[in-house]
This record gives C-alpha cells, sequence and structure tokens, in this order.
C-alpha cells in the first residue's frame, strides 16, 4: 500500500513540476539553474542585489559579449562559455563597488602580498606579481612599490570559499580570482582561489601570471573586454609562456585611463 501511496506522490510531484520556459532553449532543469546563477552573477547591473533585468536580456547581453547569435536562448555553446574557467568579476562595467571610472591618481602605487598559495613558493609569487605588474607599468606612467608590511593601495592573497568580500569563492574550476577597482579600503585588492592549482607555467595548472595580469587590470580600473585575445577577456585562456603579453585592445583601454608611458614625469 504504502509504495502505491509513493508512486502517486511521485506522479503528482512531476506533475506539478513548472514547465521551463521557451529561453531555456530544450537544456535541462540543471542546466537552466546552472545558467540562472551565471547570468545574476556576470549580468546583473547593481552587485549587491538582484536587478530588475529579465534572465532574457540578461542572456542577449552576454550573446552580444561573446559574439554570439543574439537569440534570447540557451544553446549548447553558450552553456560552454558558461562552464569555462573564468574572472569572478561581471562582465558588465557596473561590476565596482565604486561609482565613475576610479583610477589611481598617484604616480605610484603600492601593493603588498597578504597570503600565498601551497603550490608555489613565496619567492615564485612574489616574483610573478611584480612581473605582472611590469606587464602593465610598461604601457602606463605608473610605478608600482612593494611593501612588505603596512597600509598598502593593492593587496593581494589566496583565500577559499567566503573570505570578507561580497564574492565567495566556489571551489575548484569555475570562478579563479577578481580584483576591485581603484578606491579606498578594499579597492584594488585581487584574490586568488587557493582551491584552484596554481602553476609558473612548468605544471599543469592554472598559470598565475595568466591571471594576475589580468586581474591586476581590474586593480588598476579596466573592466572585461570582448576581444578573445586580449589579456581583460573574461575566461581563462592557455597560451605560450615566452609570448604572453598584452594585446593592442588591452594596451588601448590602459593608457585611456593612465596616458601613455612617454607621459610619466
Amino acid at each position: 500500500m504504502w509504495v502505491a501511496v509513493l508512486g502517486v506522490l511521485c506522479l503528482l510531484t512531476n506533475s506539478l513540476a513548472l514547465p521551463l520556459p521557451p529561453e531555456a532553449g530544450g537544456m535541462n532543469e540543471q542546466q537552466w539553474k546552472q545558467a540562472q546563477d551565471y547570468l545574476q552573477r556576470f549580468y546583473s547591473r547593481d552587485s549587491n542585489a538582484r536587478d530588475d533585468n529579465s534572465l532574457r536580456d540578461k542572456l542577449k547581453e552576454m550573446q552580444k559579449f561573446f559574439s554570439l547569435p543574439i537569440t534570447g536562448i540557451l544553446s549548447s555553446r553558450v552553456m560552454e562559455i558558461m562552464q569555462k574557467s573564468r574572472c569572478g568579476v561581471p562582465d558588465v562595467l557596473e561590476y565596482s563597488l565604486f561609482p565613475g571610472h576610479p583610477k589611481w591618481t598617484s604616480k605610484v602605487v603600492t601593493y603588498r602580498v597578504d597570503s600565498y598559495t601551497r603550490d608555489l613558493s613565496r619567492s615564485t609569487v612574489d616574483r610573478l606579481v611584480t612581473k605582472a605588474l611590469k606587464i602593465w607599468g610598461n604601457e602606463i606612467p605608473l610605478k608600482f612599490r612593494r611593501f612588505n608590511w603596512g597600509k598598502a593601495d593593492i593587496k593581494i592573497g589566496f583565500a577559499r570559499g567566503a573570505h570578507g568580500d561580497i564574492y565567495p569563492f566556489d571551489g575548484p574550476g569555475n570562478t579563479l580570482a577578481h580584483a576591485f577597482a581603484p578606491g579606498k579600503d578594499i579597492g584594488g585588492d585581487a584574490h586568488f582561489d587557493e582551491d584552484e592549482r596554481w602553476t609558473d607555467g612548468s605544471k599543469i595548472g592554472i598559470n598565475f601570471l595568466y591571471t594576475a595580469t589580468h586581474e591586476f587590470g581590474h586593480s588598476l580600473g579596466l573592466g572585461h573586454s570582448t576581444n578573445p585575445n586580449a589579456v581583460m577577456f573574461p575566461t581563462y585562456g592557455v597560451g605560450d609562456p615566452k609570448t604572453f603579453k598584452l594585446s593592442q585592445d588591452d594596451i588601448r583601454g590602459i593608457q585611456r585611463i593612465y596616458g601613455n608611458v612617454y607621459n610619466f614625469k
């Protein structure tokens, strides 16, 4: 009798399940839930609340960003992009906790490494942080100075899960890191997910130099680029460490904020 009752309950539950909307594009419930979470996280205009734009509008915005057909309907190609490892900063420009287009006004920007990963030696992390900042510094009239203690503009560290800001990490894969635009307190800070497997390029894993260079672009005031060849493209790409450099898109973006290096006095 109980088996029959349970069977009836299961049938009722299944019959009461709401059908997925047309924009789900035939994807299953789990895929649609993943898409909803992705769109709310990376295409909401307000980082502190769920905005009023419909998921269909957000999906169209994402498709436009990644140069896909703008249908407002979920597809296997969209799902493929959503499942890639990426930066945790939203793709819409209003990602920052700070209004406007913030930038560092001092010609010398200070930084400090507060915590390290177990995957790389401290000296390797320090070397790659310096190199990543220098990649940007070669193009703009800013100098970077490292502090071992005391107040610094950009604070850098590795953490797991919830770590004191509004963007908790999500374990291996998915979100790799995030950084905040220039400003006081948390402004400029760059955080890296310790649940990733970080590498200097000599082993399989997430290349820390690539990721740090991208995040420091945010620390200097850049948003994400729609150019897939740009360092500031939101999804993680694998390239040759020997030829890794900023694209012209990155250079134009950062020089639009600070001017070129020849302006330094």
